[in-house]
């Protein structure tokens, strides 16, 4: 399998980052990753189809929020936590607190 493709921390757009928490799946894929070091696309996907999981993770990397990761047959994601961070300060932590509020 080939390596995916993430844009480096400088290349963030927030228009991409926030298109990619529009969405209520990818924004639980988000809270979910939150809450652990990483996870595999299967423990991710709610049951979804793999079609549809797959375009949701190319968007949340696309966007910078998510880094996969392949290990043998397995893609293992983790939020890049940090990364967004230090690219737009206090957004994540914004986001994911609405979630627990909610």
């Amino acid at each position: 399998m080939r390596p995916y493709k993430h844009p480096a921390p400088d290349e963030f757009a927030l228009e991409r980052v926030l298109y990619a928490l529009s969405d209520s799946i990818r924004l639980d894929i988000v809270r979910r990753l939150a809450q652990v070091e990483s996870a595999s696309c299967g423990e991710l996907d709610g049951g979804r189809p793999k079609s549809t999981v797959s375009h949701h993770f190319k968007v949340l990397r696309e966007s910078g929020l998510v880094l996969t990761e392949t290990t043998g047959t397995m893609h293992m994601n983790r939020l890049r936590r940090a990364d967004v961070e230090n690219r737009f300060p206090g957004l994540l932590a914004a986001i994911l607190a609405q979630g627990a509020a909610a």
